[in-house]
């Protein structure tokens, strides 16, 4: 009732009013912008809980721990950083979520790599009167004392060495400076030789009747990128079978409704025009195993904590990977049968004990 009373949650028919403060998890990007999201949400109600527990602590150490994380939020830079850091998780959220999927298409991926950064450098030049105008609202309903942003400013009890203002500060130390950080981090992780690569896999994209197929740039992927796979004259091949690929697959009505790169190596499998494009099949299998989403990684550690507990703590690497493969890849496994794999077991060699 505090919280609906506050404003802080809207009331709404069947709408969930339970709120919770949620902790960051190590693997999953998108979580950090749920937390700081639900901190924000349940601002008033954390600091009041933090007041309890001053007045109110079992011992000393928590009432101590309290009355300092009370001190900090109410702080002006407190509330700068963490309203920025809900601005710049949020423009990220949407590229975090897509690599988070099971499955997630090449183009989109980049697209959403391209938007992230257009809206991050929005941000940096044409957003800080926005920003700043929602950081002194937020301030002004917590009751939260803002410094005088045209004074210089200060650290601690001396004044900075160099002579800015605090609104200098804020926006050239603190706002740009985070936003060139996440600018940098993705230009790091998405480097241009990791955007030519990503460009040319898409011509082999079959989404949308294979709009974006392009004989020279698989040529080109294949001679640039994996040459070790690929000889001179298995390009030169590459390059005819896909011309007969062109008429044969493509321009088939039997491929048309295909919309993924997996779905069609499976379908040329089954249709055995893998037997006769096997150059195109090594090229689209190669393509498969670039990491685009980091799904299957996050499942991976996951798995890894409730495989390797502390009791298992001598597990030899062969071993886990082996057992993460079976626990990760469950939708799989579970399709085998248990009783197939005892009687190979069995069939091996005799043994002294009866597996039956």
């Amino acid at each position: 009732m505090d919280l609906i009373a506050s404003g802080e949650l809207e009331t709404a028919t069947r709408a969930n009013q339970i709120r919770t403060l949620q902790r960051a998890g190590a693997t999953r990007w998108s979580s950090h912008f749920t937390s700081v999201s639900r901190l924000i949400d349940m601002f008033g109600s954390t600091c009041t809980l933090l007041e309890h527990m001053i007045n109110g602590g079992l011992n000393s150490n928590i009432r101590g721990e309290a009355k300092g994380e009370y001190k900090e939020m109410r702080t002006f830079e407190f509330v700068f950083i963490l309203l920025l850091l809900h601005k710049v998780l949020g423009i990220s959220d949407m590229i975090c979520q897509a690599l988070q999927m099971k499955s997630q298409d090449i183009l989109n991926a980049l697209n959403f790599v391209s938007t992230t950064k257009m809206l991050l450098q929005n941000l940096r030049e044409n957003g800080w009167n926005a920003f700043f105008k929602s950081v002194v609202s937020f301030c002004e309903r917590h009751d939260i004392d803002m410094p005088n942003m045209c004074a210089r400013y200060m650290e601690g009890r001396r004044h900075q060495k160099d002579n800015i203002t605090s609104e200098q500060h804020y926006h050239f130390n603190i706002f740009n400076v985070v936003i060139d950080f996440q600018l940098m981090e993705l230009n790091n992780r998405f480097t241009d030789q990791t955007i030519e690569l990503l460009t040319l896999s898409s011509a082999l994209n079959p989404v949308n009747r294979f709009n974006s197929f392009d004989i020279d740039a698989i040529c080109t992927l294949a001679k640039n990128f994996y040459p070790q796979d690929f000889s001179q004259n298995e390009i030169g091949d590459l390059s005819r079978q896909l011309e007969h690929y062109k008429f044969d697959v493509v321009c088939s009505s039997e491929f048309q409704n295909i919309t993924s790169l997996s779905e069609l190596c499976r379908r040329l499998v089954e249709t055995r025009r893998s037997e006769h494009f096997f150059l195109i099949d090594r090229l689209i299998r190669l393509v498969l195993t670039l990491p685009v989403s980091t799904a299957t990684t996050e499942r991976a550690f996951s798995a890894m904590k409730l495989i390797k507990t502390s009791l298992r703590s001598k597990m030899e690497d062969v071993f886990l990977a082996n057992c993460l493969v079976v626990y990760v890849e469950r939708e799989i496994t579970d399709t085998i049968d248990l009783d197939s794999i005892i009687d190979e077991f069995d069939a091996v060699k005799t043994r002294k004990t009866k597996l039956r």
